[in-house]
């Protein structure tokens, strides 16, 4: 089985991220997207990421495969998130999470045989994903589960 702390993928800024540094916390990875009927979803994380920090990492990825709702450029993207939910928590490079490009990261998230719990598939924008910290795959969640769901928090108290 992979290790998901051995993919490399870019911050917006396009500079590498070492997911190793979240080991011991949890990582919730969400694919976002600015113009999206689940966009309010940001203040939600946000306000998760500020609960749980201790124990958590969020990693926003901006994803354009629904409905078109991400054209921005990185730097639109940044001061979107900044400007409309003060988004602190870390935000990467634009990717795909589904198809022929779909980036290692989502491919160890949604394949059974590298995560070892379970197979899915990204269904649209704000779909979440649970790593525990001892890099386990634990979940995913559908758009419709808030950030705040207890269906997520009980993991992190």
């Amino acid at each position: 089985m992979a290790n998901i702390y051995d993919i490399n993928i870019n911050s917006l800024q396009n500079k590498a991220i070492d997911l190793t540094e979240y080991k011991n916390k949890y990582i919730l990875f969400v694919n976002v997207a600015s113009k999206c009927g689940f966009t309010s979803q940001y203040r939600d994380l946000e306000e998760l990421y500020q609960k749980y920090k201790e124990n958590l990492m969020i990693i926003g990825s901006p994803c354009n495969q629904f409905g078109s709702q991400e054209p921005g450029t990185s730097e639109d993207i940044e001061a979107f998130c900044k400007v409309n939910f003060g988004v602190t928590f870390l935000m990467t490079e634009k990717i795909d999470v589904k198809g022929s490009k779909q980036h290692p990261v989502y491919t160890w998230l949604t394949e059974k045989s590298l995560n070892g719990v379970k197979s899915s598939s990204v269904k649209w924008n704000f779909q979440k994903y649970l790593v525990a910290p001892d890099g386990q795959f634990v979940d995913y969640y559908f758009s419709i589960t808030k950030p705040m769901s207890s269906k997520i928090t009980k993991h992190l108290i």
